[in-house]
């Protein structure tokens, strides 16, 4: 049996720009927030205006609420401050709901102290007769301010900062830039589609941005994590135009665990640092050095411990051979066709327990499509092998319904309810709000209370005919509509108390042998995210309860990404046949298919994604010389 050793190593970097790995996006705003005050405060005292370079979108959000914190509760003003931003969509007007103009006033401007005329963003109505003359002016203004003192940036997924795309020089200006496909596709959500995207933007260029004396760069979330790796450990390139900050004298990466997951000392940590060789770590180090060389882990040779970084490994157990056998069989344990656990086994190999034999099982899906895309499989397993499966869908969905489905929603409604003379004078008032409204929607434009409502009834409904589908029956489904979705846009008001408090008495009232969730940190809205956190939050309030002695929890990736081969701890397998009853599953969700309101970069259908990701999975397993199989689902277990 393999026991845990610290074994010494010689530190080393792969990390070519300083990064700072914080537990949470929270945590790193809030230091980041810190560092920013500190030198407003030191400007202040030597009566010197403090010079900003900010950025807008979803990253530095929490930045300028910390910010605005500070200035209410603690007295930070911003009297002394200059703001230039970094970019702005072109042509389009300030007041436009997309302008970066609005984002700036809403998230931070209107709340703190800055005179206005001191906040500088580039102008996407200049006259393009005009745009070259502007665009000098606006390099002039920050030299007259003496140079920005720190700059905010955050990086896109083609590894841009502001709007500098791939083939950005390094010397480049303030200047009109045409839009890489990739950032027009990630900017689909606030633009309703992507025919309404601007195909350019005015930017500061690589070489203003370089010019600020410290630089921060943001990055949260597993979708980031690549191209993070790219522009810290790879060369300096114009194809990752973030890569530049290697040259910079003063520049940071800040990350939270999720977006430093592929950085080397997080993907590979003994070959940097200092690592406790216990089971987690040994069974991480050796599935990556049987996928890096492409062999089966029983294959492997001392050879190829010795080469790879893994001779300190090797000198303690003395053989591949052993270790090879060791994880070949931990990660065999891992895989079960009994995901509720096998009655009448033995279950010291397995993932989950044999009794109770019929397990209380209570499955949250943030929303009302999760259950079946991310675990369909094993969902079908649970209920066919006689376990008491409730789904929770957590949030209604509203806002992932094109409004041309809505519309024909309504008239349905309304044309059925007049051919057969039913008279409902509320319900015919919420449709005709609904209707009225969408006759005259703008672009980007939040849905109001009876549209959502409408859009709210059809993902309700898919999500039933799915749980028909399945086997599970109505009085065990539960639409739990947390309060905190119900914004009407992307944009998410954070985990509450009602939210959890609702969460928790569900809980409560089914008290499960077995809770699984979704834990995809990649979901590009941070839906699934949030209903994670008051998952947790609700079982750390109900754990001291008898019941939940008894209570596991397991979670599940989304359509997006897997866990890592290494964390996995149940993988069920699924026949050929059962990858076809899961996709006919997921085609329950008329309302997603066909292209779907949010689509992002990736033109798979989510049947597509699902299957794509379940057969990977598989072929992981496979490659390590396991067992082959057409697919598997895969889960972690969250241990409270």
């Amino acid at each position: 049996m393999l026991t845990e050793v610290l074994v010494p190593h010689r530190l080393v970097s792969y990390e070519k720009i300083p990064a700072t790995i914080y537990e949470s996006a929270a945590d790193a705003c809030t230091a980041v927030s810190k560092e920013i005050a500190d030198v407003i405060r030191l400007k202040q005292n030597k009566g010197e205006y403090a010079v900003l370079g900010l950025a807008t979108g979803s990253t530095p959000k929490k930045v300028y609420q910390e910010l605005i914190r500070l200035h209410r509760n603690e007295g930070l003003s911003f009297n002394n401050v200059v703001a230039f931003n970094l970019d702005e969509y072109y042509p389009l007007q300030p007041d436009a709901l997309q302008s970066y103009k609005r984002f700036m006033d809403e998230n931070l401007f209107d709340h703190i102290d800055i005179d206005k005329k001191n906040c500088f963003i580039p102008q996407g109505d200049t006259p393009q007769e005009l745009l070259k003359m502007y665009c000098e002016e606006y390099e002039k203004k920050i030299e007259a301010f003496g140079g920005i003192d720190i700059q905010l940036l955050g990086i896109g997924r083609n590894g841009h900062i502001g709007f500098n795309e791939p083939g950005s020089h390094i010397s480049s200006a303030t200047r009109l830039i045409t839009l890489d496909q990739t950032t027009r596709l990630d900017a689909v959500n606030d633009f309703s589609g992507i025919a309404q995207v601007p195909r350019k933007a005015i930017t500061m260029g690589v070489g203003t941005i370089m010019k600020a004396r410290r630089i921060v760069l943001l990055a949260w979330g597993e979708r980031k994590a690549g191209i993070i790796k790219q522009a810290v450990e790879g060369p300096v390139t114009e194809f990752v135009p973030a890569s530049y900050l290697q040259g910079h004298q003063n520049a940071v990466i800040v990350l939270d665990e999720a977006a430093a997951a592929e950085l080397t000392r997080r993907k590979a940590p003994w070959l940097t640092d200092e690592v406790v060789w216990n089971n987690s770590m040994i069974k991480k180090a050796v599935t990556y050095l049987a996928l890096s060389l492409g062999k089966p882990i029983l294959k492997l040779t001392n050879n190829d411990y010795n080469e790879n970084g893994l001779s300190n490994l090797l000198a303690l157990y003395g053989k591949a051979y052993d270790i090879n056998i060791e994880v070949f069989n931990w990660l065999q344990h891992t895989i079960t066709g009994w995901p509720g656990g096998k009655p009448n086994a033995d279950d010291s190999n397995r993932p989950e327990r044999a009794e109770p034999a019929k397990k209380r099982v209570l499955i949250f899906s943030p929303h009302p499509d999760d259950d079946i895309i991310s675990m369909g499989g094993t969902f079908q397993r649970l209920v066919d092998q006689g376990h008491e499966v409730h789904i929770a869908y957590q949030t209604s969905g509203n806002i992932a319904v094109a409004d041309d489905e809505a519309f024909r929603f309504i008239e349905f409604i309304k044309d059925f309810n007049g051919q057969f003379g039913i008279d409902s004078p509320k319900a015919d008032a919420i449709y005709d709000l609904a209707q009225t409204f969408l006759k005259v929607k703008k672009d980007g434009e939040s849905d109001t209370m009876a549209l959502r409502y409408v859009k709210g009834l059809i993902r309700r409904g898919e999500a039933k005919n799915t749980c028909r589908f399945v086997g599970v029956p109505m009085e065990r489904v539960h639409f739990l509509n947390l309060p905190f979705y119900e914004t009407g846009t992307i944009d998410k008001k954070p985990i509450g108390s009602e939210d959890i408090a609702i969460i928790a008495d569900l809980i409560d009232t089914i008290q499960p042998h077995q809770i699984y969730a979704a834990g995809d940190l990649a979901d590009p809205h941070g839906t699934h995210r949030v209903c994670l956190d008051g998952i947790f939050e609700a079982v750390k309030q109900l754990k001291e309860r008898e019941y939940m002695a008894d209570c596991w929890l397991w979670l599940y990736k989304g359509a997006w990404a897997e866990w890592d081969i290494d964390l996995i701890e149940m993988a069920v397998p699924m026949s050929p046949d059962q990858v076809l009853q899961k996709r006919y599953g997921i085609f329950k969700h008329q309302s997603q298919k066909d292209g779907v309101v949010f689509q992002g970069s990736d033109n798979r259908e989510f049947w597509q994604r699902a299957e794509d990701r379940n057969r990977a999975t598989a072929e992981m397993y496979n490659k390590l010389g396991l067992a082959e199989y057409e697919a598997m689902e895969a889960f972690v277990r969250w241990r409270f």
